[in-house]
């Protein structure tokens, strides 16, 4: 019987390709489903022997736990260096984008204020 191991949806598919290549290095049998046409499905990596679940665990975690260190020292780094954005350099990129989540967050006061004072539910 299969045993599920490592959900693929909303994986980079850079690392999707490095979770592949490490179980091939290793030895061990899998295989992988895809979203599908209409994305319904769940993309993942399966395993044909259940036996090998606890080493392939072991491995993905291993592999994760490298990946955050090298993503938090490729962040430290370019944030040392000056080159991460502001959140003012950000809106600065997409001002259109921030205006319209600004006009929807005051829509969505609105509405909630105006139906509760057209419920009556202010005090008089």
């Amino acid at each position: 019987m299969t045993v599920l191991l490592f959900s693929l949806r909303g994986v980079p598919e850079d690392e999707a390709s490095e979770v592949r290549a490490l179980l091939i290095q290793e030895a061990i049998d899998f295989y992988e489903t895809s979203a599908g046409n209409w994305g319904m499905s769940m993309p993942a990596l399966w395993l044909r022997d259940p036996s090998q679940l606890a080493h392939a665990q072991q491995l993905l975690k291993a592999y994760q736990q490298q990946r955050f260190v090298n993503a938090r020292e490729q962040y430290l780094l370019a944030k040392a260096s000056g080159q991460t954005p502001s959140a003012w350099q950000r809106f600065l990129e997409t001002p259109l984008l921030y205006a319209a989540y600004l006009f929807a967050l005051v829509m969505v006061a609105y509405v909630s204020v105006k139906f509760l004072f057209e419920l009556g539910l202010t005090t008089k």
